[in-house]
């Protein structure tokens, strides 16, 4: 079941010397379930496209759809309602709030869309993400592997369609960033949860069911990991 198609995805900025084609007229598609890795070098487009994705950037032109729903069309009200409900982001920099308890950032979503929330449900999530001795810490009495189990937490509590993660290790060290891509490869494995990842690291991307790479704003390679 196809749940993201990219139809020639463009993003240009600027003009004349100035216009920087950061995404070139990119297609494909994801599947329910799939694990992809989107690598490149740094200036190449893919943090771009994953904004795209996520209606964080508008498109200059071509399509995006999200679960047969036409999200680049949506205008930036009916975008945002969408992304809280549907896509989960996982940053690099974790962008929690300071002044709230792990808890709290963790429902901020929920609360946002006017939702109840299920004790049961929250509790749930922070078992999974190993954080049952930290609920009622702020964001500063956390390590940094620590602060991105509470991003995580708060990507998956409203179950979303599609989970982007921008550089998600790119701020940890390798103990730290392997225990957050077994986290996420369990999650994609035992709930079939989609998941789209940026990353610079090789070594991060080998973890994913597929590679795809991305250069000056193009698709150069499209791989699956058997």
């Amino acid at each position: 079941m196809e749940i993201l198609r990219v139809e020639n995805l463009s993003k240009v900025y600027g003009k004349g010397k100035n216009k920087v084609v950061a995404v070139d007229d990119m297609n494909f598609s994801v599947e329910k379930g799939e694990f992809v890795a989107i690598v490149g070098r740094s200036g190449g487009g893919k943090s771009t496209l994953l904004h795209l994705i996520g209606g964080v950037d508008e498109a200059s032109n071509g399509n995006i759809f999200i679960d047969n729903t036409k999200v680049s069309n949506l205008s930036k009200d009916k975008m945002a309602v969408f992304r809280r409900r549907n896509i989960g982001i996982i940053y690099q920099f974790y962008n929690l709030i300071p002044i709230l308890s792990v808890k709290e950032n963790i429902t901020l979503p929920l609360l946002l869309d006017n939702k109840t929330i299920d004790e049961k449900l929250l509790d749930d999530t922070i078992k999974y993400v190993g954080l049952e001795r930290r609920v009622n810490h702020l964001p500063n009495e956390l390590s940094g592997g620590e602060q991105q189990r509470v991003s995580i937490a708060r990507a998956i509590i409203t179950k979303p369609l599609l989970i982007l993660a921008d550089e998600p290790t790119g701020n940890l060290d390798t103990k730290r960033s392997k225990e957050i891509m077994d986290l996420l490869k369990k999650y994609n494995k035992e709930y079939n949860q989609t998941i789209i990842l940026i990353t610079h690291d090789l070594n991060v991307a080998k973890e994913a069911d597929r590679i795809i790479t991305i250069e000056d704003g193009k698709i150069i390679k499209d791989e699956v990991d058997k």
